[in-house]
């Protein structure tokens, strides 16, 4: 007897398609409103249906904070391990920025992100049929910790000088994309106190 039934095969899509990471969007993980929808179970105010973030209720007066990425530096992978021996399943999202140029302002926000439990929604170059970038939601249940990075200088003049940051987590469902928005990220009607803080 099989715990669940498979609902859909899968042909081929596009096999044209942008890889990378356009912008990353942090929440810190308590500014999310535990419970505070029907539906809810993830207990962070996120409500998943069939794989995609329908609802996001924050509290008044939070919100996100948006970080760019130069184009070709940054990535997201989510490795799958699972275990016959003691039948679980666990997915850990992690998630790796490259920001440019060392600066006393970076220094005190890495800091501070050190510190904090976040969710991470990362924007995609890739686009959905309708022409908007796909929005991957990390830490969805969980949250998502920088438990590694690099600050360097460089050498030569043509390397790199600025930082590496890697952020993980541990789920127990793989992470869910965010529903199409209309014309901004996040403007959908059903989430609540979503605002963007870009600088």
């Amino acid at each position: 007897m099989s715990c669940t039934a498979l609902t859909k095969g899968r042909g081929l899509t596009c096999d044209r398609i942008q890889g990378g990471i356009k912008y990353v969007y942090f929440g810190v993980y308590d500014d999310f409103n535990a419970n505070a929808t029907t539906g809810e179970i993830y207990g962070t105010g996120i409500i998943v249906t069939s794989g995609e973030v329908t609802d996001i209720e924050m509290g008044v007066g939070t919100g996100l904070k948006r970080y760019a990425t130069p184009i070709g530096t940054s990535s997201l992978t989510e490795t799958l391990t699972g275990t016959r021996e003691t039948g679980t399943i666990m997915y850990a999202p992690q998630l790796t920025l490259v920001f440019n140029q060392l600066t006393k302002e970076d220094q005190a926000e890495l800091e501070k992100l050190g510190k904090t439990k976040v969710v991470v929604f990362a924007q995609l170059w890739q686009q959905v049929s309708s022409g908007i970038d796909q929005i991957v939601c990390l830490g969805a249940a969980n949250g998502m910790y920088l438990n590694s990075g690099t600050e360097v200088s460089g050498t030569a003049w043509g390397d790199q000088n600025g930082y590496s940051l890697t952020f993980d987590g541990l789920e127990t469902k793989p992470a869910p994309m965010v529903a199409a928005y209309s014309a901004t990220p996040f403007d959908n009607g059903a989430f609540t106190n979503v605002s963007i803080d870009i600088d």
